[in-house]
């Protein structure tokens, strides 16, 4: 009897074994995309302890086992979140951090960036996983007498870990033939047969089963016990031809099928206030004197980029002395707006290197990693300044793009918030500029994206500085030596990057503001100019501040533009003006070109031979005695009229659709532009328009101004939502869209009202509205909304 128990509790052991094999093999499996194996060690912790507790309580009745085991795995996820809470230094009770990884686990873990750290919100989901598959499979394997049934928990759970992990790992080979071999044995062992049960002994279990003629021996037995056999080993013979078979297919399939599913997640996104950063330059220029975080920066001890270690070495200054904070790079732009449309991933305190190679070298100087310690003052949205490129962040939970290398607190900034990141600042080797090429071709295609509506003197600018300068590099300096050299940055110049407030930027009159600007309009017209040549750009918002301890203010807020080159990374470049030097006027072939036609020359204009010495015949009269040129007047004025009328009707009929299409038609962002279009016609056609630089709200105060505007509706509610959708069009509603078009109507024929009979008549049949450049006004209504 001794011998037959041993024998039943090692084939019980066996079984058990082969459980936590294959729910260890998908923690093997899943633990590939976390960084270190703590996060592995937890998931298969959790499945081994629920096969255990389901073992050792096989005799308790199944509604005891089920409420031991969830208050068991309520131990197990709470022990797991204390310490990988504590490991990650995360702040807060550990019960609060739990619910939260619990309503927010799986779109966490899904969005999470990879290499992912071990902390609550990644692990809660896995572990609860594993622990119901180690389970479910333990009582169907061991209190069910069902092995082949308790290896499908275990495979569901493999084949999730494999999900998730998708094409972000190599194929898993050997945690797949480990799930294997353990099946295998699992099967093996409960084919076996076993001594049969003894009268006084207990009722079967798993570890006793009983068959027909369990209470005596005899050959019936026998042949039923060789028959059970034969079923098992060709069950599990046939369940490992099937793997054998179709392994090499699935492996081939997971190899060149890319399903990955966080491209179905989406991942924490940037706010409105964040998604263009550029034009929060002219705000904080405004209020020098506004803190907005403090910062104290020192060495680090991180691993540096050739694993060598940073300890004593101190940050290294640009070559003005001056730190380089960077907020937000805009890589998009379309002629309106420049936007972040990065990809922010939650990420661990340990971050991937950047995407782009070439980005992330330096020069042998540039191993020193730099730990900077913030603290946020008044600095509000979610983006979260650092010195590029950062590789470590401690003390909040940050997402990360790595195109951008650029971090985001998805709960947002608040006074009062503290966090330490480690740097490593890239330093591109800048003896290989001067022979660097620009990249091409699809993955800087967004970076080299002009969109429609250039300025003709924005592009003939471009052109005439790329004519002597043929190397990207001579390019790029002579963009950034043009605009120092031309322009006067100032503290009060409106927010504004579009293609006409760059235009007016380039080449306004001074007198009237314009060549001068903030770091916003310096940074713009240098990408853009870039662009135009041939040159990868883009902008990047940050903050430059005096080497060592410091508070930054809105005074150190910049923009400043970048250049990516061939096997170097991008480049900064500073075109702001050097302290106290004059701008020097604009030389004649970098003026706009004059609007009036070109002169004639003598030899092109055309000869009149003279006239014949004899007169020529008169026509004789037709029958009748009449003239013939009555005749030719008649028809000459009838077609005439025709003409005539036949003009008024299409341009009323194409007045009235493009009208309608305004108002009518299109998205609510896109009829509350085509409003504000009505009211700036409106002003054009009573000989009133405004300028080209204005803001929606002096453009309101322009209005007002009119000599009877005080008798004329408000344009503020109009200009407030023009402000709203240019900023925030996703906001933006139908009924807002009705109420900016009442407002333009009623403003328009109010304004129409107030002008004499022969004006009204050709305010209604002027056909300037349809000519007038639609596309460049509508661009500077958004961007030059925002300073109202």
């Amino acid at each position: 009897m001794t011998r037959d128990r041993t024998t039943r509790l090692a084939r019980l052991g066996a079984v058990a074994a082969a459980l936590i094999a294959m729910t260890g093999s998908a923690a093997v499996l899943l633990g590939r995309i976390y960084d270190g194996a703590a996060a592995g060690w937890l998931i298969a912790g959790a499945g081994s302890a629920a096969v255990l507790v389901g073992t050792f309580a096989r005799r308790l009745p199944n509604w005891q086992v089920a409420p031991l085991s969830v208050v068991l795995m309520a131990g197990y996820l709470l022990a797991a979140g204390w310490w990988t809470a504590d490991r990650a230094e995360l702040i807060g009770p550990v019960t609060r951090l739990l619910a939260d990884a619990a309503a927010n686990g799986v779109p966490r873990l899904l969005t999470a960036m990879i290499p992912m750290e071990a902390v609550p919100d990644t692990v809660v989901v896995p572990v609860v996983a594993s622990w119901l598959a180690g389970f479910t499979a333990t009582e169907l394997a061991v209190r069910a007498r069902r092995m082949l049934l308790g290896c499908l928990p275990p495979l569901l759970l493999f084949g999730a870990a494999a999900f998730v992990v998708g094409p972000n790992a190599e194929p898993a080979r050997w945690p797949a033939l480990l799930f294997v071999a353990a099946a295998a044995v699992g099967l093996l062992v409960t084919a076996a047969p076993v001594p049969a049960a003894r009268p006084s002994e207990p009722a079967a279990t798993v570890d006793q089963p009983a068959g027909p003629g369990s209470g005596g021996g005899g050959g019936a037995l026998t042949a039923v016990r060789l028959r059970t056999a034969a079923v098992s080993l060709a069950g599990a013979a046939t369940v490992l031809l099937l793997v054998v078979v179709s392994a090499p297919w699935v492996v081939a399939r997971i190899a060149t099928t890319d399903v990955d599913p966080r491209r179905y997640v989406a991942p924490p996104q940037v706010e409105i206030l964040d998604e263009n950063p550029l034009i929060r330059i002219s705000g904080w220029a405004l209020n020098p004197d506004q803190p907005l975080f403090d910062l104290r920066v020192g060495a680090s001890l991180v691993s540096t980029v050739d694993g060598r270690r940073a300890a004593g070495a101190g940050p290294r200054p640009t070559g003005d002395g001056a730190l380089r904070l960077t907020l937000a790079v805009l890589h998009d732009y379309d002629g309106i707006t420049w936007r972040v449309g990065g990809t922010y991933r939650n990420a661990g305190r340990v971050l991937p290197p950047v995407e782009d190679a070439a980005a992330s070298r330096t020069d042998a100087s540039s191993t020193d990693a730099v730990r900077q310690e913030i603290t946020v003052a008044e600095l509000s949205g979610r983006l979260l300044p650092a010195i590029t490129a950062p590789v470590r962040v401690d003390g909040v939970r940050v997402a990360y793009d790595r195109a951008s290398s650029t971090l985001l607190h998805p709960e947002g900034l608040t006074p009062g918030v503290t966090y330490a990141v480690d740097s490593v600042p890239r330093r591109p080797p800048l003896n290989a500029l001067t022979t660097a090429d620009v990249p091409a071709g699809e993955s800087v295609a967004r970076t080299l994206r002009v969109a429609d509506g250039v300025p003709a003197e924005i592009r003939r600018l471009a052109q005439q500085l790329a004519r002597d300068n043929g190397a990207p590099y001579q390019r790029a300096l002579a963009v950034e030596q043009f605009l120092a050299d031309h322009y006067h940055l100032v503290a009060d110049a409106p927010s504004g990057h579009a293609y006409p407030n760059l235009g007016f930027f380039l080449f306004g009159p001074r007198d009237a503001g314009g060549q001068r600007g903030t770091s916003e309009q310096f940074a713009a017209a240098y990408a853009l100019l870039g662009r135009l040549m041939g040159l990868p750009t883009r902008v990047v918002v940050g903050f430059v501040v005096p080497s060592g301890d410091a508070s930054v203010h809105g005074r150190h807020a910049v923009a400043w533009p970048e250049v990516l080159f061939s096997g170097v990374g991008w480049v900064p470049f500073d075109p702001l003006p050097r302290p106290d030097s004059a701008p020097r006027p604009i030389e004649e072939e970098f003026r706009p070109a004059p609007d009036e036609p070109p002169p004639v020359e003598p030899s092109a204009l055309p000869t009149v031979d003279p006239p014949p010495s004899t007169p020529p015949p008169v026509a004789s009269a037709p029958p009748g005695g009449r003239p013939a040129g009555w005749l030719l007047g008649v028809v000459a004025a009838t077609v005439a009229g025709a003409g005539a009328a036949g003009w008024i009707g299409v341009v009323l009929l194409l007045r009235r659709r493009l009208r309608d299409r305004r108002l009518d038609s299109g998205l609510p962002a896109h009829r509350i532009c085509g409003a504000w279009l009505e009211v700036l016609d409106a002003l054009r056609l009573a000989g009133h328009p405004a300028g080209v630089h204005m803001s929606a709200s002096e453009v309101a105060g322009h209005g007002r101004a009119l000599p009877d505007g005080a008798a004329l509706p408000r344009l503020d509610p109009l200009a407030e939502l023009v402000n709203l959708a240019s900023f925030a069009p996703g906001q933006t509603d139908d009924e807002q869209a009705r109420r900016a078009g009442g407002y333009a109507t009623v403003w328009v024929a109010a304004l129409r009202a107030r002008r004499p009979w022969w004006q009204r008549l050709v305010w209604s049949l002027h056909p300037g509205p349809l000519r007038w450049d639609g596309r460049r006004r509508t661009a500077a209504t958004a961007d030059t909304t925002g300073s109202g």
